[in-house]
């Protein structure tokens, strides 16, 4: 299994007690979809390494308190904090026919209102303040906050996402 093939469920944030329970943060909107999760996978020297769960009960707040089967004692996990928590795709939720998962916009054709035609998305930006499209336009990255206004719409069948970029967005990117 490899990271293209998953998506970043959360991340081990600490220890919880002294019998190899660990508290998870998860980074998804609805938490109760995953808590029959029976294993998942952890970012470990920059691979991924499945885990077997005796446990992965919600908490208020998105946090998880897990425990890992054979993981007893706090000195087992406390290696483990900080890493990174992956699912494989497939473990995803179906969505409505209007909502989409950022992973599916690769490829996918940006139109802004005025400029019309801009580019691909490349990559997906999924920073802690903000989540943006690395568009390809005229050889050069444009990064388009993904919010309410400046995405306009995402036609999935056509694989389209259209836009209304602010006033001078464009501009920054395409100056020498």
């Amino acid at each position: 299994m490899n990271k293209e093939q998953c998506f970043q469920l959360g991340y081990i944030a600490k220890v919880h007690g002294l019998r190899g329970e660990v508290t998870v943060m998860l980074d998804v909107d609805y938490p109760e979809e995953y808590e029959d999760l029976k294993h998942l996978f952890l970012e470990q020297k920059g691979r991924l390494v499945p885990f077997f769960l005796e446990h992965f009960v919600l908490q208020p707040g998105n946090k998880v308190l897990a425990k890992f089967e054979d993981l007893d004692r706090i000195e087992q996990v406390e290696e483990l904090v900080g890493s990174e928590i992956y699912l494989p795709l497939s473990a995803l939720p179906e969505l409505d026919e209007d909502q989409y998962y950022f992973h599916e916009l690769i490829g996918f054709e940006v139109i802004d209102e005025t400029k019309g035609l801009l580019g691909p998305v490349e990559t997906i930006y999924d920073l802690e303040t903000q989540d943006l499209l690395g568009v390809k336009h005229q050889e050069k990255e444009v990064l388009i906050p993904i919010q309410d206004g400046i995405i306009q719409k995402v036609d999935k069948a056509a694989k389209k996402v259209y836009c209304q970029l602010p006033e001078g967005l464009l501009d920054i990117y395409l100056e020498d």
